[in-house]
């Protein structure tokens, strides 16, 4: 029964971990500004839409006795649509300081907090385990699943910087257009990561990883 214990006792040990208090104020950062940047493309491409909101300004003005053509009311509901995305922007620099913060962290972590060494403990419990190995399994994809993230970051900064920046660098109409058309894709595949992360992280804290929501804000004491 000890022995039963023991093994319990280390299986759940892989899945709560204790996180630096610069790792916890990344993520919760992290977190905030991406939220944010999700509800600004949300905004943009909905509410603050130009092209649907052209025919809004057109009755607008004519109960105020002005008539404009579509023109004219498209570069009026723009205006907005353009202060959004400035906000995206400011949101989109933010991240990438974040991003590069993170490296920072990384280098400067103990190295028993380092992923890399945590990914080696995890697939060294995985290979270790002599029956079932579910749970080591699932934790080796979770981790995993973050080394994918960082990668999206990485690309969606750097195409950020490119669409914000290609101008000044000289970069070419067709090529920006593409590196847009790629940081389009890759923030769907961030909004996927962070809806399965949120989703995963609440039943593993309502499962077999209880404190796990908690450690990211206490540290895992």
């Amino acid at each position: 029964m000890e022995k039963n214990i023991a093994s319990s006792t280390e299986k759940s040990s892989i899945f709560i971990q204790k996180n630096s208090k610069a790792i916890r104020i990344w993520h919760w950062l992290t977190f905030l500004v991406v939220t944010s940047l999700i509800v600004t493309v949300l905004m943009a491409s909905t509410v603050l839409n130009p092209r649907k909101n052209v025919p809004v300004v057109q009755n607008v003005l004519k109960e105020k006795g002005i008539t404009v053509d579509e023109r004219q009311s498209f570069a009026v509901a723009h205006m907005y649509d353009d202060k959004m995305w400035d906000l995206h922007k400011l949101l989109g620099y933010a991240l990438t300081f974040l991003f590069l913060f993170r490296i920072i962290i990384e280098i400067r972590q103990a190295k028993d907090e380092k992923m890399q060494t945590r990914i080696k403990k995890t697939l060294l419990s995985y290979l270790q385990s002599p029956k079932d190995k579910k749970d080591e399994r699932h934790y080796l994809i979770v981790k995993y699943s973050y080394l994918l993230f960082y990668a999206f970051l990485l690309i969606m900064v750097t195409t950020g910087m490119l669409i914000a920046f290609g101008g000044d660098l000289g970069i070419a109409g067709p090529t920006r257009h593409s590196i847009k058309e790629v940081h389009g894709f890759v923030q769907y595949l961030i909004y996927a990561f962070v809806f399965s992360h949120l989703c995963g992280v609440i039943l593993a804290d309502l499962g077999k990883a209880k404190g796990i929501v908690s450690g990211m804000i206490n540290g895992g004491k």
